[in-house]
Parts: C-alpha cells; sequence; structure tokens
C-alpha cells in the first residue's frame, strides 16, 4: 500500500506541474542556470539579458499560488537573493523551504517565476516560469546549514534517546513540558536571559520557521534574533541558538534537540591572500567531544566542489581546532574589481566559498555541517605604472600605463593641456591601443611623435633637444564607472642631427640642396638676420623645388643677397650664404656658403654701401669706342673697356647720379653716353659718323633699408640685402617714367621760433652748444587739402643720404627722446630731443624738442602744408651737421584707419597694411645745413 501511495504522489506531481505551465513562457535559452548542491537549489541568471531591465522574483506555491520574494520571507523560508562575483543574479532554496514540494524527504521540486519588465514600477512585466527539482536521499542524522541570512538544523524524528551527559540541559526542559499543547508543536529556547516557550505559530511571527517532514523535524532562524546567543569557539565568533522541539500525544513525549551554531566572522586578509577559519569542534553541537571524529571535509567555489584545491593555489588545512582555508588574491574562481577611494585607484577580490564538514560521534551518529559564505576583501590600492618604452631612434614616445583590469577604460586623454577624446586623439595621428598580460591585466599604450606640437622642446645642449611629454589620463572604472585621473610626464633627451647642405653652381645659377627633415620644425635657414621663407624667397628671386627628402634652391647670379667677393671685367666671383638656425633658441648651429666664379658681359651690381658697378655692352651700328664712355659727370670713365664693353664703378653719391622716391624705394639713376668726334665748328649743321649711345642705369633701393660700407664683408650675418638695379638704352625710358614723381618740397633754418627770419643759401649758420635750430618744411604746388609730415628725419655730419653714422630724431612719424649717440670720436656726442609742449621753448636745464605750432600768416596760408621742428644740439668740438628728412603727403579726408593721414605719430609701417598705399600718399625728401656747432669765443 505503501508503494502504491507513493505512486499516486508522483503522478499528482507531474499533472501539477504539467497545469503550471500552461500560459506561461518558458525563460529563453541560456538566461537561466541551475543545479542542487548539498540539498540547496542554486539558480543564476543571466545578467546580460537583463541588462536596463528590471526583474522579480515569485515563489510558486502549489496551495495558494504565487508569493512574492522579499528579505523576512527569504530569511524565515530559507531563500537566498544574492549576485555572484561577476554581477549575475544567483537565487538559492532550501529543499526544506517553505513553499517546495517534498516527496518521501527524497524528491524536491520548486517553482520561480521570473518577471522581467523595462519599468521600475514592473508594468507590462513578462513572466518566465522556471522550475527546479532535486533528489537527495542521503540525509544525516542532523544537518546543520549556515547561509548567508539564516541558519537551519534538520534532525531525523528517530533520534536516540537524550545523553546523559547533557542531562542538566535536559532535566530542565522537563518541567516545562507538563505544559505542553496536546498534538501540537512548541519550541523552548534556553538563552543567558532565561526559558522562553513559544508555540509554532508565535515562533513564526518571530521569524523562525518550524516543521517537520515525513521522517525529519527542522528549525530554521534568522542571525542575531533576541532568543540567540554570541559566543567565541576557538578565535572564532559564533552565533547559537539553544533551542528544543516538544511534541506530546497521548502516551507520548517527544524532545528534539534543534540547537544551531553558525560562524559570523573568521575572515582575515594580507596583502596577497584572503583567510577563512572555521572551528572545528564547536561544543554546543558536539556534547561528547571525545568522541568526536571527522569523516570528511570538502572545500567549493559557488555550486562546485573543489576536489583537488592545491592545483587552484587554493589552501584547505585543518588541526584538532581549525579548519582553514587560505585563497591568494586573484585566484581563479574569484573575480577581481576596480575601485576608487579618495581619489585613489585599487581593487577589491570577491570569492563564494563554502564548506561541508562531516563528522560522528555518540549523540548524533553523522552531522553534516555546511556554511557558505561570499567573501570580499578590504579596498586594496594599487598605484598604475607608467612603462616608458620611448624609441629615440624612432623619435617617437611609447608609454605604457598599467596595470588595470578588464573593467577599466580609457576615455579620454590630455597631452600638454590640450583635451582629447579618443576619437579626436585618433583624428589628431595619436595612437592609442591596449596590451593584455597574462595575469588576466592589461596597459593602455599612447603613442606620440616627437615632432607633434604638443610636445614640449627644450634646447639643453649645443647640439641636444629635451622632448617631455606630458599626458593626463582618463579613465572610467568599475561598475559604476567612477572618474580616475593620472598624470604622466616622459622625457627624452637625444641629439639633434644637423642636416648637411651641398652647393653647385651653373652658368647663370647657384644651387643649395638641403634635406627637409626638421626644417622649420627645428631650424629654419636665414639670410642674414631674415628668415628665408617663400616671401623672401620670391622677392629676392630664388627659385626653390621640393620632394620628399629635400629643398633645392636656386639662386641666379643677380637675385638679391648675394655677395660679390670680386667683380672685374673678366669675371664676377659671388657667394651665397646662409645660416642654419635652431628655432626656438635662434642659435646658428652652422653655416652653408656658396662660392662660385661667372663669366658676364653684361651686369648691373648695387652693393649696399651705394656702390655701383655696370659692365655696359656696345650694340651700335657702326660700332664706338667703348673707351671714350662716360657717365653724366664727364670725368667719370670707364675703370676697365675693351671693343665691346665698358665696366664702370662709382658710388651713388658721385658722377652725376640723381635720386628720386618711388613708394618704397629711393632710385639712383645714372647714364652711361658716347662723346661724339664732329668735325671742326666751320659751319653749321655740326658733322658727326658717330651714332648716338645713350644706357641709362636704375638701382633700387629700399627705402628702410639702411646702406653701410663694408659691401664685402666677409661675415654673412651681418651682410644686408643687396638693392636692384637695371639698365636700359634712352630710348625706352619714357616707359620708366610713367611713374609717380616725388614731392615738391623745401626746407630752410630760421633765425628764431618766431619763423619770420630764415637764412639765406649762401650764409653761414653758427649756432652755440645748447642753442636750438629751427627747421621748416614746406610742401609747394599741392591741394589745400593735402597735409603735410615728416616721417624719419636725422642728424648726420654729411649731406650725403646714405653717409654714416647718422642720428635719429624722428621715426616714422614719432619723435626719439633723449637719445644720446657717439660717433667715432669719443669727444663728440649730440643730444636731440623734442619739445612736450605747444611752444618751441625750451625749459631750464631740460633736454627737449617737439614739432612747433603753424598758424595762419600772411606767408602761410595753409598750415597743413608746413612743418617746423626745434632741435637742440650740444657738441665738444667745432662741427658741421646736417638735418635729413623723408616726407610725406596725403589727404586726410580720404585716409584709412592706421594711416600717417590721420596724425603725425602714426607710423608708415600701419599704413602699410592698407590698399590705400602708396597710391594715396606722396613722398619726398629735404636737406637743410650746414649748420656749424662752435665754441662761444668763435661765434
Amino acid at each position: 500500500m505503501e508503494a502504491v501511495g507513493h505512486l499516486l504522489h508522483r503522478i499528482w506531481l507531474f499533472f501539477f506541474l504539467f497545469w503550471l505551465g500552461q500560459g506561461r513562457r518558458m525563460a529563453p535559452p541560456g538566461f537561466v542556470e541551475s543545479s542542487c548542491r548539498s540539498r540547496i537549489f542554486w539558480m543564476k541568471l543571466n545578467k546580460l539579458l537583463l541588462q536596463g531591465k528590471f526583474f522579480q522574483l515569485e515563489i510558486y506555491d502549489p496551495y495558494s499560488g504565487p508569493v512574492l520574494l522579499d528579505e523576512q520571507l527569504a530569511s524565515r523560508c530559507g531563500y537566498v537573493l544574492s549576485e555572484d562575483v561577476w554581477g549575475n543574479p544567483v537565487f538559492r532554496a532550501s529543499v526544506l523551504g517553505c513553499h517546495v514540494a517534498n516527496e518521501a524527504d527524497e524528491l524536491f521540486s520548486l517553482t520561480v517565476n521570473i518577471k522581467v519588465s523595462s519599468f521600475s514600477s514592473m508594468r507590462a512585466a513578462v513572466t518566465y516560469t522556471y522550475p527546479m527539482y532535486c533528489s537527495y536521499a542521503s540525509w544525516a542524522s542532523r544537518e546543520i546549514v549556515c547561509e548567508e541570512n539564516y541558519m537551519e538544523v534538520s534532525v531525523k524524528t528517530d533520534v536516540p534517546a537524550v545523553s546523559n551527559d547533557y542531562t542538566v540541559a535536559w532535566m530542565s526542559a522537563l518541567p516545562e513540558t507538563q505544559n505542553v499543547a496536546y498534538q501540537q508543536w512548541q519550541l523552548m529556547f534556553v538563552s543567558p536571559s532565561g526559558r522562553k516557550r513559544i508555540t509554532v505559530s508565535d515562533a513564526v511571527k518571530l521569524g523562525y520557521s518550524f516543521n517537520n517532514s515525513l521522517s525529519r523535524v527542522y528549525l530554521r532562524a534568522p542571525y542575531h534574533s533576541n532568543e540567540s546567543d554570541v559566543s567565541v569557539v576557538s578565535g572564532v565568533t559564533m552565533n547559537m541558538i539553544t533551542s528544543t522541539s516538544m511534541y506530546r500525544q497521548r502516551w507520548l513525549l517527544l524532545l528534539i534537540d534543534t540547537t544551531v551554531s553558525c560562524p559570523v566572522d573568521g575572515i582575515s586578509f594580507t596583502n596577497t591572500t584572503l583567510t577563512w577559519t572555521v572551528p572545528r569542534v564547536i561544543p554546543t553541537l558536539v556534547v561528547q567531544e571525545s568522541t568526536f571524529l571527522s569523516k570528511s571535509i570538502v572545500m567549493g567555489v559557488d555550486d562546485q566542489v573543489i576536489v583537488n584545491p592545491e592545483e587552484m593555489n587554493y589552501l584547505l588545512e585543518y588541526n584538532e581546532t581549525h579548519i582553514r582555508i587560505t585563497i591568494p588574491t586573484g585566484a581563479e574562481g574569484g573575480k577581481l574589481e576596480s575601485s576608487i577611494s579618495g581619489g585613489v585607484y585599487g581593487v577589491t577580490y570577491c570569492i563564494d566559498l563554502f564548506l561541508e564538514h562531516t563528522w560522528t560521534d555518540a549523540d548524533w551518529q553523522t552531522t553534516k555541517y555546511t556554511v557558505i559564505k561570499s567573501i570580499t576583501t578590504p579596498f586594496m590600492p594599487q598605484m598604475p605604472t607608467v612603462i616608458n618604452n620611448t624609441a629615440p631612434e624612432e623619435r617617437l614616445f611609447n608609454v605604457a600605463l598599467g596595470h588595470f583590469l578588464p573593467d577599466v577604460s580609457l576615455v579620454a586623454i590630455t597631452v600638454g593641456n590640450v583635451p582629447f577624446s579618443l576619437r579626436e586623439a585618433q583624428h589628431h595621428g595619436f595612437k592609442i591601443y591596449e596590451t593584455p598580460f597574462s595575469n588576466g591585466t592589461k596597459a593602455f599604450i599612447l603613442e606620440v611623435s616627437f615632432d607633434d606640437p604638443y610636445v614640449l622642446r627644450e634646447y639643453v645642449n649645443r647640439n641636444e633637444t629635451k622632448y617631455t611629454l606630458l599626458v593626463n589620463y582618463t579613465l572610467s572604472v568599475g561598475l559604476e564607472m567612477m572618474l580616475y585621473y593620472h598624470s604622466a610626464e616622459v622625457e627624452c633627451v637625444i641629439a639633434d642631427i644637423v642636416p648637411e647642405a651641398v652647393g653647385s653652381c651653373d652658368e647663370e645659377n647657384l644651387y643649395l640642396t638641403l634635406p627637409t627633415f626638421g626644417l622649420h620644425q627645428y631650424w629654419d635657414l636665414y639670410l642674414g638676420n631674415k628668415l628665408l621663407n617663400r616671401h623672401l624667397a620670391l622677392t629676392n628671386g630664388y627659385l626653390a623645388a621640393t620632394n620628399s627628402t629635400h629643398l633645392i634652391l636656386q639662386i641666379p647670379l643677380f637675385a638679391g643677397g648675394l655677395i660679390y667677393e670680386e667683380v672685374s671685367f673678366q669675371k664676377i666671383k659671388a657667394r651665397f650664404d646662409v645660416a642654419l638656425r635652431k628655432v626656438r633658441t635662434m642659435e646658428t648651429l652652422q653655416m652653408f656658403s656658396i662660392s662660385c666664379s661667372f663669366n658676364s658681359s653684361a651686369f648691373i651690381i648695387c652693393n649696399p654701401d651705394g656702390t655701383i658697378m655696370v659692365s655696359a655692352q656696345m650694340k651700335t651700328v657702326p660700332a664706338i669706342d667703348m673707351s671714350k664712355t662716360k657717365l653724366r659727370d664727364s670725368s667719370c670713365k670707364p675703370k676697365e673697356y675693351n671693343e665691346a664693353h665698358a665696366f664702370f664703378k662709382f658710388h651713388v653719391t658721385t658722377c652725376g647720379t640723381s635720386v628720386r622716391f618711388e613708394g618704397d624705394h629711393i632710385i639712383y639713376e645714372n647714364e652711361i653716353s658716347y662723346e661724339k668726334e664732329t668735325l671742326p665748328r666751320q659751319s653749321i649743321p655740326t658733322i658727326t659718323r658717330d651714332p648716338d649711345y645713350r644706357l641709362t642705369v636704375l638701382c633700387y633701393y629700399q627705402a628702410k633699408e639702411t646702406l653701410v660700407l663694408g659691401a664685402f664683408s666677409r661675415d654673412p650675418a651681418t651682410s644686408p640685402p643687396f638693392g636692384s638695379g637695371m639698365m636700359f638704352p634712352r630710348s625706352n625710358t619714357a616707359a620708366y617714367r610713367r611713374v609717380r614723381q616725388a614731392l615738391n618740397v623745401v626746407s630752410r633754418v630760421s633765425k628764431d621760433e618766431s619763423f619770420m627770419e630764415f637764412y639765406g643759401p649762401s650764409t653761414a649758420i653758427l649756432k652755440q652748444p645748447m642753442e636750438s635750430v629751427f627747421l621748416e618744411v614746406e610742401l609747394k604746388d599741392e591741394s589745400p587739402s593735402v597735409e603735410l609730415y615728416l616721417e624719419n628725419c636725422w642728424v648726420a655730419s654729411s649731406p650725403d643720404f646714405n653717409s654714416n653714422p647718422r642720428w635719429n630724431i624722428t621715426v616714422d612719424g614719432q619723435v626719439v627722446l633723449t637719445v644720446q649717440l657717439t660717433q667715432q670720436s669719443p669727444n663728440f656726442y649730440l643730444y636731440l630731443l623734442f619739445f612736450l609742449s605747444n611752444r618751441c621753448e625750451i625749459n631750464g636745464s631740460e633736454f627737449a624738442a617737439e614739432f612747433c605750432p603753424v598758424p595762419v600768416s600772411p606767408r602761410v596760408r595753409h598750415p597743413p602744408h608746413f612743418k617746423r621742428l626745434a632741435v637742440r644740439t650740444l657738441a665738444q668740438q667745432l662741427e658741421q651737421v646736417y638735418v635729413h628728412c623723408l616726407v610725406a603727403a596725403c589727404s586726410p579726408t580720404n585716409a584709412q584707419p592706421g594711416s600717417t593721414c590721420r596724425g603725425q605719430c602714426i607710423s608708415s609701417r600701419e599704413r602699410k597694411g592698407f590698399p590705400g598705399h602708396p597710391s594715396d600718399s606722396l613722398q619726398g625728401y629735404v636737406l637743410a645745413g650746414p649748420v656749424w656747432i662752435v665754441a662761444p669765443d668763435r661765434r
């Protein structure tokens, strides 16, 4: 009959589960995993299928339907809902749980509803029904489970009589049994506060769960209840409940010991390991300790028994008093997690362990003691390491930042002071990637070229450069994606590779070939003190070509910037010098010089000292005698000549050379002509057989450039640019004269500040030291709307425009204050100052000067056409000085912002930035003097 009853029960369970599945969704593949281990249901949900969703668990009761799982229900009914170390939800349930279907204490089933919703309110939830089954027949006489949130003890109901050694406790319970209700289970708790007897229903209200099955009685209790006690066993803190379950029938009184004790600590840590210690013998559970015998000690991780712990570097050891499990930090089966604490990066290690200890003693025969423990280490700081793998030979920073766990990601970097997202960094040219290590960690690799503009460069020695990479990493750490910042500074000093240049020449050009590597990044070419850039090259007439490796610079023979070492009738020896300088320090690393000799039949060279050299070619029919050619001054004859050429060398201040101004240029002009031979003047007209020969010579100089002596200076760094020249026959001069002529201006020196009487052209002007010279400049034949300005004025000891030394008194229309300059003679010096008031007078011993006001008078109809200047001079000996002025005129009504027309102090540099210059202004030049500075007794 008993076998028939078992069969009917199984049939009923089958039909119940079949009905339960009707109308329910089955969990998708891979969503749920389950097992049965040590009479515990284990169920794990895949977190990947729950991303961005909310879930709840319901326990399906065969009689009352689904019950929502909460904390109180879990601890009372033997359920645990937590997460494994990988973040997957884990549900565990005792086979003696509240809603478990039990078949003869051998077959157990539990159905769980998994509700999944996209909303926290769980509306529109999808319910997945998941049944679990567990077969467990090998019950021990007593089984104790120490779970995370409850303690459970179950015993067989056919346990032998109570041991005589524990008679006192049992005898103290006997008086209470007189009040045990008939056919009703009651519980008696013994604690330091006394004894308490309660019914099962009252125990449920206190969080306990008590029940009996076909062959067992079990009690489930929360930790730290009012009826519990705390004791220390072998150094481990234990939570203990001493209880007796009582049942009375007509002729039977059943007393069952349901005492349970579980460890609540016993965890210790070092820098490299964690240790879990459990007492081997627990006195409250082993009464007759002399009969205690351990049968097996087994450890496990998650729901898996570890048969050979040493293979996973685990250590399971025990002695007479303790069982100890030691796990290396980071060992397999657990998980390292990154975290941030106080701005410091570190890790924690967590692992889910369980321990099964089976022993026997004289009272209980066999006890199976199971403890489940989830252990997490404290925060362990881990300072990231910067590994410098920079390759100087490749000019490449290679920096590794590690070691990090897989849950750390790089989100941004800052190089120098410039932030970059990873995409921006890759687009800029940085290379960023991860590299794994054998221990499961990784590092972030950053590669940056030395030539990147955000790399700092410092020239530490003549030919050494220090490159510094400053980088700040921004990392996302852990599941919480906390931001962590780490900075690194990497330096590398390498020797500079100075490029070598190669020079060559052909019949008309000089060539410079130079490697392009590093050009404009680390060094530049300089012509004198000017950067040899594209603009200067085009201005001087150079041709530049580049390929993937080299720059080729072609310099024509008569291009600007050449130094003519030797110029004669037979040849021209020219040299081209450039300096290789560091970009940042301007330090000259190397000089490149090309020198070649050329044969040229016709040329004009305008030297920076004002010397003009011309080789004129005879192109007349019939031919002329080139020895009889001359310049405007007939005394200026050729230095060398032959039948077809004549070579002239003269200065711009001699041989009848004239000067005029066009825009920003000073133009010197002379003419080569031929003296015709005529018959004696016995009759008119004159008879000659010689052809007409006239050749105009022009030299252009920048007005702002100073012409200096020493055209053949051997120091190329101080050689200024040359002027440019041209020659053309007289018959073609009309095309060159279609240019704006110079201003019609005159200058005169007044006898006093009234500007009423002036010195005549042949009158000597004598001034004592500290006495003012009053200069007036007048613009003639111009519209009343035009205004005159003194741009650049200077004092020199010669009337020559290019004479040296010179002392500036106005520069770009601005006065020069308190300037003391010395000439070659140490006893000679000149003070030039300008007035700071509206009157032309000198106050006390102050050295000052200023532009004097120009009022309307019968002589002055248009004051803007006049400028008056007072200059005070001081000399220690008899000297003569001249005042030179470059002047400009423009219309104030049409002046652009920043032009000279806005005021006397606006510089010509500002005017050049506007399209109206120079077409909206004219320029001219005036000279006043000589003024003799004499001692008072010689006037």
